[in-house]
């Protein structure tokens, strides 16, 4: 899909400033494509909600799918291989997977890996930080499946994906310590958002061998109001195994992945009329969206969403919120925005741990059948 030239301003008053962006060049229309919100986060006031990534949105997997293959389509079709493409925890992992998904129909020589906050007790390859989050350190595993790795390692172009990219900051970040951990062969960078308000910083930074593909390219800039209180940011930053470890045995993306198999709820029968919603787990989304879709692709009215570690205030496109505790066993409050109990029929709340550390608080208020990955 090729962008519309335009030229378009947006702006809103939140608590602690006034934010105010410019549209360059956008392929649909940009408040078709994201929303404003204010972060809980005092290193940072202000949040670009997407309306197509299906996280703190309930979206169509019809339209998610869509805004993968637009993002694949940017991507140059000549980057030397293999290509290792990873995406951003939390909230980018699912967009990097079907960025992934779209892109490796096209060529054999590619690899999905994600950055994550929870440690599988293999072997780290690196870690680095986005310094801005509510959760600042990323863990990079080491694949243990050695035809996977053998495509990691040698990797001469690097495809990094996020929802948007305001600075270029912490794709400068991974990019270096990637390379610092031994991905020395690589050629070729390319970041790949929704919405990239970052001016060509990555490629200023790196070089000329740096690609930004995106949906949506422009510039903001936040008037902050210094006399406002900055506000007090719930502590989710651990980088910890919780009290429900997860297994290297069921990874789809931690451990680095070629393709991903359709395998949750393979025998979920859905009657006719009926207004569904499947909710991702944190990092675990992807598993979730395959079902979201089949149940699309068999005429289903479904919506995809998924709980999040962020911390976001309601207001703008945040209308509503639920807090709980995480499933992980950590300790920390999750989120879940714009779901309401009673707005869907049928609620599947889908998890990598057991039924049982998904939070009764969440399961009840939304009368949800909870689905475990069994994989």
């Amino acid at each position: 899909m090729e962008s519309i030239a335009v030229t378009t301003t947006l702006s809103a008053q939140l608590v602690r400033g006034r934010l105010e962006v410019k549209v360059d060049d956008a392929v649909m229309a940009p408040d078709s494509l994201f929303g404003f919100a204010e972060r809980r986060n005092p290193k940072r006031a202000f949040l670009f909600v997407s309306k197509v990534l299906g996280r703190h949105i309930p979206v169509r997997p019809s339209s998610m799918a869509a805004s993968f293959e637009n993002l694949a389509a940017k991507i140059p079709a000549d980057l030397p291989g293999p290509v290792l493409v990873i995406g951003m925890a939390e909230t980018a992992v699912g967009l990097g997977a079907g960025v992934h998904r779209a892109y490796s129909a096209t060529r054999p020589d590619t690899v999905y890996m994600l950055s994550t906050r929870h440690p599988l007790g293999t072997e780290l390859f690196t870690r680095f930080e986005e310094e801005h989050s509510h959760a600042s350190a990323h863990l990079i595993h080491l694949p243990i499946d050695p035809d996977v790795r053998e495509m990691m390692l040698p990797a001469r172009s690097l495809v990094l994906v996020d929802d948007e990219a305001s600075t270029g900051k912490t794709f400068v970040n991974l990019y270096r310590a990637l390379v610092d951990a031994g991905l020395t062969k690589v050629e070729r960078v390319v970041t790949c958002v929704l919405t990239d308000w970052s001016a060509g910083a990555v490629r200023n930074t790196i070089g000329t061998s740096a690609d930004q593909v995106s949906l949506l390219q422009g510039s903001y800039r936040f008037i902050e109001d210094a006399d406002t209180l900055l506000p007090d940011m719930p502590d989710v930053g651990a980088v910890a195994v919780g009290e429900w470890p997860l297994s290297p045995s069921k990874d789809w993306g931690r451990l680095g992945v070629r393709n991903v198999v359709d395998t949750l709820a393979p025998d979920l029968q859905v009657k006719p009329g009926e207004r569904v919603i499947v909710i991702g787990t944190s990092e675990f989304v992807w598993r979730p969206f395959l079902l979201a879709e089949r149940l699309e692709r068999a005429g289903v009215d479904v919506h995809f969403s998924s709980t999040s570690r962020s911390p976001i205030a309601i207001g703008h496109a945040i209308e509503h919120a639920l807090s709980f505790s995480d499933n992980y066993g950590l300790g920390i409050p999750n989120f879940l925005y714009n779901v309401q109990p009673g707005q869907f029929d049928r609620v599947l709340i889908c998890t990598e741990t057991p039924a049982q550390a998904v939070p009764a608080a969440l399961v009840e208020a939304l009368n949800a059948e909870v689905i475990v990955d069994e994989q």
